[in-house]
């Protein structure tokens, strides 16, 4: 199957591998295989396929993983599931989010 990939070189994506402890929660949690195991440690694989959705950052234990969450192609997919206006991959500030800046709270 071929993978799917969103603008080539734009992922803010960022692997601490002196971190990493190797539990395995990012591989668990990201939705397109970003990331595998190599020598008991996270590797990142696909970057071009990273949707910058941030489930690996907010379920890594040790903090290895960063990423720009909401600035990305996930984030205009999701504000055009919930109807919002605009379309371009920029944090929208919601009210019902308290105007923390994200687009997905």
């Amino acid at each position: 199957m071929e993978r799917f990939t969103y603008l080539k070189d734009v992922v803010t994506l960022g692997l601490n591998e002196g971190l990493c402890t190797g539990c395995g929660t990012c591989l668990e949690v990201c939705p397109h295989g970003v990331l595998e195991m190599r020598e008991k440690r996270a590797a990142i694989v696909a970057r071009d396929a990273c949707m910058e959705c941030g489930a690996c950052m907010r379920n890594c234990p040790a903090g290895a993983l960063s990423v720009n969450a909401g600035v990305g192609c996930a984030a205009a997919v999701i504000n055009s599931l919930l109807g919002r206006t605009g379309g371009d991959c920029e944090c929208q500030v919601e009210p019902s989010c308290g105007g923390t800046g994200s687009s997905c709270c």
